[in-house]
């Protein structure tokens, strides 16, 4: 049985006894699941992922739904920030299958994601401390509690989050990109800057170049990659206008450029964009997010 599998039995039984999906000894795993009684002792030692190219499995990016709610893997290589909760998981899932098809360590640098590619890594940063971890993607989840990663038993350990069971982090996307320059060896592999709104100027797009990071102006038919902010994907075109109005209504004040739908393939994206390059587009995404509350990812079309 895999862990989206025995997650979502774990939820319908603990809904049938009228508890919660989560136990209240370490606030952050699920019910019956937790440490090992006899960790081992050099947890903090255990190195980060090492990141390398791997081929992202074709299965692994099919929509799939749970709870009723679906998710839509990223299907390609591209830049991903995002901020939210992360939680942990344990002993109930060690030795079981992940997502991927390999067998879940909670000694392994590893971690669960909804949309990343699998495999793929990620940098995870706790900015309450300033610690960061790099973590191997290659599980589905967390599909509860407005969470947006589940880590491994011995990364949540290196963030300190064992104790508190969840907490505010950062996680950031990998591309192969990074791997081969190593820039996710010298600080963010997606670097923020600050910039003004100000500054924004819609009259012209462009597009930065992996391998010189250059900026090349482009236009919508000019056949180059162009960077957007997602904020979602619906089967229904209702729902997706319904978010476009709420930001529209909501975003005015920091962001000039407004919400539209993107229909594609059988789903409705939430966007915005395109911006003159993936820093311009993680400064607006930031903005946004923090006067609606909503976070978004970065779409490469």
């Amino acid at each position: 049985m895999t862990r989206s599998k025995l997650f979502f039995v774990l939820l319908l039984s603990a809904i049938l006894a009228g508890c919660g999906t989560t136990s209240k000894r370490g606030g952050g795993y699920y019910q019956n699941d937790g440490p090992d009684v006899n960790p081992p002792k050099n947890l903090q030692s255990i190195p980060n992922a090492q990141p390398r190219i791997e081929r992202h499995a074709p299965a692994n990016m099919r929509p799939y739904t749970v709870m009723g709610k679906q998710y839509v893997p990223m299907t390609g290589d591209q830049p991903f920030r995002q901020t939210g909760t992360a939680s942990w998981y344990g002993k109930q899932f060690h030795g079981r299958k992940t997502a991927n098809g390999e067998i879940y360590d909670m000694y392994a640098m590893t971690a669960a994601h909804p949309t990343l590619p699998l495999p793929s890594y990620a940098k995870v940063t706790r900015p309450q401390t300033g610690q960061s971890v790099i973590v191997r993607i290659n599980d589905r989840g967390p599909f509860h509690g407005g969470r947006i990663i589940d880590l491994s038993y011995v990364a949540a350990t290196k963030l300190g989050l064992i104790g508190p069971g969840s907490g505010a982090v950062i996680v950031e996307a990998i591309t192969h990109d990074d791997i081969r320059t190593g820039a996710y060896a010298q600080g963010s592999p997606t670097p923020v800057t600050t910039q003004s709104p100000a500054t924004l100027q819609p009259a012209q797009h462009e597009y930065q170049n992996a391998s010189t990071g250059k900026l090349t102006p482009i236009s919508e038919n000019s056949g180059v990659p162009q960077v957007y902010l997602q904020f979602g994907a619906f089967s229904a075109q209702q729902s997706a206008n319904s978010l476009v109005d709420h930001l529209n209504q909501k975003i005015s004040s920091v962001e000039f450029r407004e919400a539209h739908v993107a229909p594609a393939n059988d789903l409705y994206r939430v966007q915005i964009g395109p911006y003159n390059s993936r820093t311009e587009a993680l400064d607006a995404g930031r903005r946004i997010e923090q006067e609606t509350g909503i976070v978004s990812s970065l779409a490469i079309r």
